[in-house]
């Protein structure tokens, strides 16, 4: 049941507690009661039907659901009445998109119901659907918050990996090659990593404090799952944190050999210029079209001031290395 056009609804099961799940319509969750299963509705918070059903039909408390709603957001919880708000960000994997421009999912979970809202196709909702269907999906609440963070978080890990290979790529690709272009290169990694690091930070903060939420329907091995999600979260985050620095040393040592290039590229040019300079003087003053000029009349003039020229070439050649700036 794909994108319904009722309420913003993209679909809804109600969970059998075995894996597989019922698939609602509109109706169907209207008359749903906590009897019959845990309920997940799924919208699209972006449209205006979704938010009227969210807060005038859900039940759901409405501050909770503005903040389900909200244009901006960011990583956070928050318990109410038994039941948790919860926003977190996902790595864009949609066609086209940056993986940096993290998807927005946010979720109210109680006992026995789960309401989650996106906007942009969020992949680790799309597993989860098809794990359901297929019946090996969450049979409650909590097994969905662990299974959804650990999906969320599973496919940050490759992200993370990937950029974290071209990091490797570029450190040794400096030692050959010192090219403009790879200037580009380090500038995409870091804005890619400093991009993923402003929702991971804070989205860390809130798996470590999930585990220990004070609500009934999480139970003791759901909390050890979720805490070591946690402890990967937070070494992603780190992992971020040497990316980006390991980027700035490249960039450093980028920068160092471009500048030592041009240093001996300006020296070889300031070496030829002081040896041709004094040449060009002499060169000059015979060439001036005046009376006096020595050497008109003798036809070995030519061949003498050319073998001059070689001479003082070779005496500042001399000179030069003499005063070690050669």
């Amino acid at each position: 049941m794909d994108d319904q056009n009722n309420a913003g609804l993209v679909f809804a099961f109600v969970l059998d507690g075995k894996g597989g799940g019922t698939a609602m319509d509109l109706e169907s969750i209207r008359k749903w009661t906590p009897a019959a299963g845990t309920l997940w509705v799924h919208l699209d918070y972006k449209e205006d039907d979704a938010k009227e059903w969210l807060l005038n039909e859900s039940g759901v408390d409405p501050i909770i659901g503005e903040a389900l709603t909200a244009e901006e957001t960011r990583p956070r919880n928050m318990l109410h009445d038994g039941g948790m708000l919860l926003i977190l960000r996902g790595v864009n994997l949609n066609p086209g998109m940056d993986p940096e421009d993290m998807v927005s999912i946010r979720f109210w979970l109680d006992a026995n119901r789960i309401i989650t809202l996106r906007h942009r196709r969020v992949m680790a909702i799309d597993d989860l659907r098809q794990a359901v269907m297929s019946g090996s999906g969450p049979v409650s609440s909590g097994g969905f918050l662990e299974e959804l963070c650990d999906r969320l978080v599973l496919r940050m890990g490759g992200i993370i990996s990937d950029i974290d290979d071209s990091v490797d790529a570029l450190e040794d690709e400096i030692l050959t090659e010192q090219s403009y272009e790879m200037r580009q290169k380090i500038a995409d990694i870091r804005r890619t990593a400093i991009g993923l690091r402003r929702y991971l930070a804070p989205q860390r903060d809130v798996m470590a404090r999930l585990h220990s939420e004070k609500v009934n329907w999480l139970d003791e091995a759901e909390r050890m799952r979720l805490r070591e999600i946690a402890d990967r979260t937070t070494r992603y985050v780190e992992d971020l944190d040497a990316i980006r620095d390991r980027a700035t040393v490249t960039q450093e040592e980028l920068n160092n050999r471009l500048a030592e290039q041009m240093n001996k590229t300006m020296y070889v040019l300031s070496i030829v210029a002081g040896i041709f300079l004094p040449l060009g003087l002499l060169t000059g003053l015979l060439g001036i079209n005046v009376g006096g000029i020595p050497g008109t009349e003798n036809p070995l003039a030519f061949t003498l001031i050319c073998i001059l020229l070689i001479v003082m070439a070779g005496g500042l050649v001399w000179l030069f290395r003499r005063m070690k700036w050669m």
